[in-house]
C-alpha cells in the first residue's frame, strides 16, 4: 500500500527593502571624488590668501577647512572599503585609461587640507597640532604624488590603449599633484628648526616643482593638438578643460611661497633670486591662464547649450579657478599692482559660485542615488594589456 505525501507548501521569501532603503553601493566610487575635496579645501585657502580685508572671512575660511579635513576623512574611508569589498572594480580602474589620471586627486586632496591645517587650522586646533598634521599631510601627500606622477604615466604607456585622438586635459592630473606640494612645503619651512630641516624641505619644494612644471609642458600640447585636429571634447567632459587652469595658477603660488620661505632656509642671498623668479615666471603664466580661461569658458557655454549633463566633473570649475585666485593674490601682494587684487577678487566670486553650484548638485545627485549607480549600458570590461605585437610594438 502506497501512501501519497503531500508537499509542503513553500515559505515565502522575505520581502527586502525597497532600494530607496538601501545605503548604496560604493562600488562605482572612483577617484575623482577626491576632487570635491580639492574644491572644498581651495574655497579657505583663496579666501584667506585674498588681498582685501573682508569682516568674517577667516572666520568662515576655518569653518570652510574643517569641513574639507571631514570629506576628507569621509572620502578616504569611502576609497579604502571600495578597495577592501571591490577590489576588481578599483583594478579595472587603475586599467581605464579613461579614469586612472584621477588617482592625481588623492595627493591634492592631501597637500591641500594640510595647506589648509597651517594657515587656518591653528584657529582651531592649536599651532603645534596644526603644525605636525599639516606636515604628516604635507609629506603623504608628497610622497603620494611623486609615486602616482610615475606610475600612471607608465600605465599609459605599457598597460592602457588609447585611441588617436584620446588625450585629455585629465591626463594633467597625475602631474599636478606634486606641484600642489610645492606650495603647501614652503608654509612648513618657518616651522621647523633652522639648518638642515628647513634646507630640505624648500629644496623638496622646488625638485617637485620642477617636475611639476616641465611634465606640465609635454601634456599641454598632446591636449591642445587633440583639440585642434579632432574638435570638442564630449559634453560631459567639457568641464575638463579647466584643468588646465590648475598647474598655471598652482606654479605662480608655488612660486611665491617658495620665495617668501628662501630666506628662512638658504640665507638672505637666495631672497632677491626667489623673488624674481616669483613675478618672471608668475606673470607671463598667469597670462596665458587668462588666455585659456576665455576659450574654455565658450567651450562650456556651448557644452551647456546642447545639453551638458551633470557629473563629478564639474568639480573642475573649483580647485583650478581656486589655484588663480592664489596665484594672482600673489601677484598682487608681490608686485603692488591694483589689477591683481581685482582679478583675485572676480575669481574668487566665480569660484565661490562653481563651489556652491557643484556641492549643491552633488548632494542631490548623492540623495537620489545617482552619482554612485552603475553606468548607463552596464560597467565597461577592465582594458586588457596589449600583446607584445602590437602597434606599439612593431
Amino acid at each position: 500500500m502506497v501512501t501519497a505525501v503531500q508537499p509542503r507548501p513553500l515559505a515565502p521569501r522575505p520581502v527586502r527593502a525597497p532600494d530607496a532603503h538601501r545605503v548604496p553601493s560604493l562600488r562605482h566610487l572612483g577617484p575623482n571624488w577626491y576632487a570635491a575635496v580639492m574644491g572644498t579645501a581651495i574655497i579657505a585657502s583663496a579666501g584667506v590668501a585674498l588681498p582685501v580685508d573682508v569682516p568674517g572671512l577667516r572666520a568662515a575660511c576655518t569653518g570652510v577647512w574643517a569641513l574639507s579635513a571631514a570629506l576628507l576623512a569621509v572620502v578616504l574611508t569611502a576609497r579604502a572599503a571600495h578597495w577592501v569589498h571591490h577590489r576588481d572594480q578599483a583594478r579595472a580602474h587603475l586599467l581605464d585609461p579613461a579614469v586612472a589620471p584621477f588617482y592625481g586627486c588623492l595627493s591634492m586632496a592631501l597637500s591641500s587640507v594640510g595647506a589648509g591645517t597651517l594657515t587656518l587650522g591653528g584657529d582651531v586646533v592649536g599651532p603645534g597640532a596644526a603644525t605636525t598634521a599639516g606636515f604628516v599631510l604635507f609629506a603623504t601627500g608628497a610622497l603620494l604624488g611623486l609615486v602616482i606622477a610615475v606610475a600612471v604615466p607608465y600605465l599609459m604607456i605599457a598597460r592602457h590603449r588609447i585611441a588617436p585622438g584620446g588625450a585629455s586635459p585629465v591626463w594633467l592630473l597625475p602631474v599636478v599633484g606634486p606641484m600642489v606640494s610645492a606650495s603647501t612645503g614652503p608654509l612648513l619651512v618657518p616651522r621647523l628648526p633652522p639648518g638642515q630641516w628647513r634646507e630640505a624641505v624648500l629644496l623638496a619644494s622646488c625638485t617637485v616643482f620642477g617636475l611639476s612644471l616641465l611634465a606640465t609642458l609635454l601634456v599641454l600640447p598632446v591636449v591642445f593638438a587633440r583639440l585642434v585636429h579632432h574638435g570638442p571634447l564630449p559634453l560631459a567632459l567639457t568641464p575638463s578643460l579647466f584643468l588646465v587652469l590648475g598647474p598655471l595658477g598652482q606654479s605662480t603660488t608655488a612660486a611665491d611661497k617658495l620665495a617668501d620661505a628662501a630666506p628662512l632656509a638658504l640665507g638672505p642671498g637666495y631672497a632677491s633670486g626667489f623673488g624674481v623668479l616669483a613675478v618672471v615666471h608668475g606673470v607671463p603664466v598667469m597670462g596665458f591662464a587668462l588666455l585659456w580661461l576665455v576659450p574654455a569658458a565658450a567651450m562650456v557655454l556651448r557644452a551647456a547649450r546642447r545639453g551638458m549633463p551633470f557629473t563629478m566633473g564639474w568639480w573642475a570649475f573649483t580647485f583650478p579657478v581656486g589655484t588663480c585666485v592664489t596665484g594672482s593674490a600673489a601677484l598682487a601682494e608681490r608686485t603692488g599692482l591694483v589689477a591683481y587684487e581685482w582679478l583675485a577678487v572676480a575669481l574668487y566670486a566665480f569660484l565661490a559660485t562653481a563651489w556652491a553650484v557643484a556641492g549643491t548638485l552633488t548632494v542631490r545627485g548623492l540623495l537620489r542615488r545617482e552619482l554612485l549607480a552603475a553606468p548607463r549600458g552596464g560597467p565597461r570590461p577592465a582594458p586588457r594589456a596589449p600583446g607584445r605585437e602590437t602597434a606599439r610594438t612593431r
